[in-house]
């Protein structure tokens, strides 16, 4: 349990007001309690088993499929699975994706450490890096010296969500589009046809746990990966996305999983595909989003951080708060009443409450949360 200062102004927030489950983390996330007890009732055959037996490769397996039915794959586009989460993603994308020079929108901590893993890439060429101040995002610039575009669905640490298109002339051939969906897979809608590389953990939208990337990968990706593959460049056979892809085919991972991790993933998955699929799970979201930030431009304390409301993030809202109140506190007394992980990103700096509206988070929850919020405020003043 996080140490709260005891300092913190003693102030109860009644049962009645209270969310049902009171997690609002960004990532690790608020795990159903119904996937929790699918995982302990299928423990005794599950949990400490060889990952190359049927009983994971089963899991593994439906997982993929999974995937490739809530996001509406086309024809030829694979999942793939590896260990290690997304800033392992990223380092085999550096060996594994971009053949001599990428590009890159930074518009936050995530967005940002993907473009710095390039330029220290001393086999790579120097990336084309656009940046933006936090709370908007950049667009994309054709170069024709680049073949691979990254790009970030949501920035976790900011709450911005962009939006997902194909620089225009550019084929996939030409330069690939790989994006980081972290904290927007299972939550945001978007296109696949528009992207190459679609990569993610699963401890957010995905109400799993951390230690695992996925990738759903286009044709043209694939054609990229065996080709690099083929070449002299050698690459870290923990990160060579050519053994991932092997291995995905057979519904294993290269080396073993935290086997919980897939369990839950497909859970949650299943969950999502069996209620009407990524738009029933967007809607979820969407819901969450609306309360959130209607509560926000209403409150004479709090204001959405992102001014523009058509780039404010489905997933992660992030609120500002009026510098008369300061947001730690608030975020310490949620926390004594047992909800938690509602501060802001630290690097970002901001008097600032950062919460979490993935689809697993109930909609009415995040609506008790602004009268917990309320309520504090009201009675810090």
């Amino acid at each position: 349990m996080a140490r709260v200062s005891a300092t913190l102004p003693d102030i109860e927030i009644p049962a009645d007001l209270r969310p049902s489950d009171g997690r609002f983390g960004s990532g690790p996330s608020l795990v159903r309690q119904e996937a929790i007890d699918a995982l302990a009732a299928a423990a005794p055959t599950f949990m400490g088993t060889s990952h190359r037996q049927a009983t994971v490769q089963f899991v593994v397996g439906a997982l993929r499929n999974g995937l490739a039915e809530m996001f509406a794959l086309p024809d030829g586009y694979e999942i793939v699975l590896g260990n290690g989460g997304t800033t392992v993603f990223w380092d085999a994308a550096l060996f594994g994706l971009i053949e001599r020079r990428s590009l890159h929108l930074s518009f936050g901590e995530f967005s940002s450490k993907f473009a710095a893993g390039a330029g220290a890439a001393p086999f790579l060429d120097d990336p084309v890096v656009i940046s933006s101040d936090p709370g908007t995002h950049p667009d994309v610039v054709v170069d024709p010296s680049v073949a691979l575009y990254a790009l970030t669905h949501n920035e976790t640490s900011t709450g911005v969500m962009a939006p997902l298109v194909r620089p225009e002339g550019v084929a996939a051939a030409e330069g690939l589009v790989a994006v980081d969906a972290t904290s927007a897979a299972g939550g945001l809608r978007f296109d696949p046809s528009q992207v190459d590389v679609y990569y993610f953990a699963p401890q957010k939208a995905l109400a799993s746990d951390g230690g695992l990337w996925i990738a759903a990968v286009s044709p043209a990706a694939v054609e990229r990966i065996e080709r690099i593959a083929a070449s002299e460049r050698w690459v870290p056979t923990s990160i060579d996305l050519k053994v991932a892809l092997d291995n995905s085919r057979k519904d294993q991972t290269y080396n073993t999983p935290a086997l919980a991790t897939v369990f839950l993933a497909a859970q949650q998955v299943d969950w999502v595909n069996q209620n009407g699929g990524l738009e029933w799970a967007a809607s979820r979201c969407d819901r969450s989003a609306d309360t959130i930030y209607g509560w926000a431009e209403r409150s004479e304390v709090a204001t959405p951080f992102v001014a523009d409301p058509a780039i404010r993030s489905r997933t992660v809202a992030t609120i500002d708060l009026d510098s008369s109140v300061d947001a730690l506190t608030v975020s310490g007394v949620l926390r004594r009443n047992g909800i938690v992980d509602t501060e802001s990103y630290r690097k970002l700096g901001r008097n600032q409450l950062r919460i979490a509206l993935f689809p697993a988070i109930e909609p009415s929850d995040v609506e008790a949360l602004c009268a917990c919020i309320d309520h504090v405020v009201e009675r810090l003043a």
